[in-house]
């Protein structure tokens, strides 16, 4: 039985309001920006699990534009598990105005909103239900005013949920940058988020593998903590680029926990700033 270009089959549109109209193209879901957001380019950092550094991927790449010259801004989409504002020491509540909600500055420059700048106290947990979270990450995009990005860079949250297929449906992201890690099952883990942003229509940049190796201090040896890589073989297969590989490195580790990733400079992912 043939199917139209969203999938369906004749029968599933028996009963369907809108049987007869989905033929000509695919619904469009993306929302409009904040009339006082100028936004050139959408970045989605994504993973397929948690714990693979994703945060610190996405924080890496806005600070090496930055370093470039670029005006840069950071959507933490991740709402039950935000890190970014504290990765660059920032405490206070987002202010609003008329016009919509103003992003928290860093001390770089890197404009940032996470749900941590609207919440009371920024240690409460959130405990909300799928809708609510998705309907604040979408107007993280249509009421936050961002002013004039050159890049905007998304910290998603894990897997293939919700929210993640709220951002692809409502933001114009321009492609995505997957994160993994050498443990196993990394191979699934990987093609299961390829195959999610494929399915969205949008271009997977390449792949970044965090926890790749531990130097040692004293001979420099590289150490495969958690066992020998396959990422290459693994972006082989899918005919995607290894964008880089970051080790265990104590002083990121130690950036984070002074709360001063806005001084960080991240050399590892120099290709992954070279593809965007």
């Amino acid at each position: 039985m043939s199917e139209n270009q969203n999938g369906c089959s004749p029968s599933d549109c028996q009963g369907c309001a809108h049987a007869g109209t989905c033929n000509s193209k695919p619904q469009d879901f993306h929302k409009p920006a904040n009339a006082k957001s100028h936004i050139r380019n959408v970045i989605a950092v994504v993973s397929g699990k948690g714990g693979v550094g994703k945060s610190m991927v996405t924080a890496s790449l806005a600070r090496m534009m930055r370093e470039q010259g670029f005006s840069v801004g950071i959507l933490d989409a991740d709402i039950t598990g935000p890190s970014i504002p504290k990765m660059y020491g920032i405490h206070d509540t987002a202010k609003g105005s008329d016009d919509g909600i103003f992003p928290e500055i860093a001390k770089d420059g890197t404009k940032i909103m996470s749900v941590n700048l609207l919440l009371p106290n920024e240690s409460d947990p959130v405990i909300w239900r799928a809708p609510i979270i998705t309907s604040v990450v979408t107007q993280f995009w249509t009421d936050v005013i961002w002013g004039d990005l050159d890049y905007l860079f998304v910290d998603m949250p894990p897997g293939t949920g919700d929210v993640p297929l709220t951002v692809f449906q409502s933001l114009p992201v321009n492609g995505a940058v997957i994160v993994t890690s050498p443990q196993d099952l990394v191979r699934m883990i990987v093609e299961k988020a390829y195959k999610m942003v494929r399915q969205m229509n949008i271009p997977v940049l390449g792949i970044v593998e965090n926890y790749s190796y531990l130097t040692c201090p004293d001979c420099g040896k590289k150490i495969s903590v958690f066992g020998e890589s396959h990422i290459d073989e693994v972006a082989a297969e899918l005919g995607i680029p290894v964008l880089g590989k970051m080790p265990i490195d104590p002083a990121l580790s130690e950036m984070v926990e002074n709360e001063k990733f806005y001084e960080v400079s991240n050399e590892y992912l120099a290709d992954a700033v070279n593809k965007i």
